[in-house]
């Protein structure tokens, strides 16, 4: 009765909203739907670790509610639908970039995910290349602005993601140049840098659309191809997942959190950590297991029944966060010195965890993960707007990051391995780059070949910035801190994260 109480009140709350919109009032209502349900078989142990209030909770369900009616990351094979069309939605296959605009925009709102959005809107350069020719380049460009505007203001949140790269086409550069013109938070963007394939004049107009627009962020495609193959897409914040599935569900490990339930180092490495990660592991099976038996979203989804998804290509995310958090506390118990990011000793201990995590990861098997052997795959989670005192993924915390930009990729390179899935770093570059954006082309280049798999960068007079894995503008944020509604659900996750998280204060590089 208390927990239907709770739930009734926060159906209130979300209803009298002064600042939410209607759509957005929906969106939060189906979520609260979703909690009540419990069909679940839930692993002994899970209620004192996922809803225990505060520093206690060790396991976040990032609101995903206990009856999946869907996977939590849908990622659609657009290009099969540009060559077949669609049955279901009585569409043939496109044969302009009228039409070919048209029957994307058709199909994102009958795209699911955890938002009720396509977290993944396509290869748009390889989905336009076809057809950019059938129009002058100027009635193009106007068509590209249309259709980017059209996406920014009915996906109403910035874990929608579009892809481009790494061979360069014109599709792309129209993208890249109406994208800085623009300067939308939706959809995300990353475009997949290749040595030898991504030439330096489209680099070089990705970095000043990522300077205007902070996208797109840049993957290291190499580094993703050799785990995912050649079919992988960066989805939502800045996931890699197969292309024409996604993951099922994505849960978090709260590092720090799980490290004060410890007396030390060896407690925590051979006791509470592997305890943890065995029921959070079990949780998520549990979840897969209703999704693909019970709710019958493979057999009668139109996605599915038209090859554009196929339940063999979906794996889920074993995420964490916080270890920046885990490796300064336990050092402190230990009575030893060190901080993450700063000193071998830190950094050496957080690679410890990482193998010890990983270790289980390895041997945990989940029998609907196919595409990924059988696992889980490793994710770098970024956090919440609520979250205060939790370090995204494995970054150094905000206010700490070293003096010199070197140092702080070095720490970074030892981690960004560990995660196909996502992981990835942010930073803040002084608006003289403006002059030199051959600067971040070197930074990019270096540190991919220092096995660093995902860069962001905005400038740092820009109004669009990226919070943890996605975008928001601060000229928003200010309207919502005023009272004021706002377009997009992630404006608030960005106001909570600035207040909480301290996201404005990162180093300028």
């Amino acid at each position: 009765m208390e927990r239907v109480n709770e739930t009734r009140e926060k159906i209130l709350e979300i209803i009298k909203s002064p600042s939410l919109t209607h759509e957005q009032k929906v969106t939060n209502l189906a979520g609260q739907a979703d909690s009540l349900m419990e069909v679940l078989d839930l692993p002994e142990g899970l209620d004192e670790l996922l809803n225990a209030p505060g520093e206690a909770q060790c396991i976040c369900d990032l609101s995903e509610g206990h009856a999946p009616m869907r996977p939590r990351y849908i990622v659609p094979d657009y290009e099969k639908f540009m060559k077949e069309g669609s049955c279901f939605l009585q569409l043939a296959p496109p044969t302009d970039l009228y039409e070919a605009l048209d029957h994307l925009l058709i199909l994102y709102k009958h795209v699911p995910s955890v938002t009720n959005y396509p977290v993944f809107v396509g290869h748009l350069d390889r989905l336009l290349e076809p057809f950019i020719d059938t129009v002058e380049e100027a009635q193009a460009k106007k068509l590209l602005k249309m259709f980017m505007t059209h996406i920014d203001r009915t996906v109403l949140d910035s874990f929608s993601h579009a892809n481009i790269g790494p061979a360069p086409t014109k599709a792309g550069r129209l993208l890249l140049e109406v994208e800085a013109e623009l300067e939308n938070a939706v959809p995300n963007l990353t475009l997949k840098y290749e040595e030898g394939v991504t030439d330096d004049a489209f680099m070089l107009k990705a970095i000043d659309c990522a300077l205007h627009s902070a996208k797109p962020s840049f993957a290291n495609h190499a580094m993703f191809r050799s785990e995912l193959t050649e079919d992988y897409v960066i989805a939502s914040c800045y996931n890699g997942l197969p292309l024409g599935g996604g993951s099922y569900t994505l849960c978090r490990l709260i590092l720090g959190n799980i490290a004060k339930r410890s007396s030390g180092i060896q407690d925590f490495e051979e006791n509470q950590l592997p305890y943890v990660m065995d029921i959070m592991a079990r949780y998520m099976d549990e979840r897969i297991r209703f999704e693909v038996e019970e709710s019958g979203f493979f057999e009668n989804n139109f996605l599915a029944k038209e090859g554009l998804i196929h339940r063999d290509r979906f794996t889920a995310m074993f995420g964490l966060v916080g270890l920046a958090d885990c490796v300064n506390l336990l050092l402190e118990k230990e009575g030893k010195s060190g901080r993450f990011g700063h000193d071998e000793n830190a950094n050496d201990l957080g690679v410890e965890i990482m193998e010890i995590i990983q270790k289980f990861n390895d041997a945990h098997v989940n029998p609907y993960c196919e595409v990924t052997g059988g696992h889980f795959l490793l994710h770098a989670q970024v956090g919440l707007a609520e979250d205060q005192n939790v370090t995204p993924g494995t970054r150094i915390p905000i206010g700490e990051e070293p003096e010199e930009l070197i140092d702080q990729l070095l720490v970074l390179s030892r981690f960004h391995k560990y995660f196909p899935s996502g992981t990835g770093d942010i930073f803040s570059i002084d608006l003289t780059v403006h002059k030199n954006p051959e600067y971040v082309l070197d930074i990019i280049k270096g540190a991919f070949k220092k096995d660093l798999r995902y860069l962001s960068f905005y400038s740092s007079d820009s109004d669009v910035i990226r919070v943890t894995g996605y975008l928001v503008k601060r000229s928003e944020m200010e309207k919502l801190d005023q009272g004021l509604a706002v377009l997009q659900d992630t404006t608030a996750l960005g106001l909570g994260a600035s207040k909480n998280g301290h996201i404005l204060e990162r180093k300028v590089r």
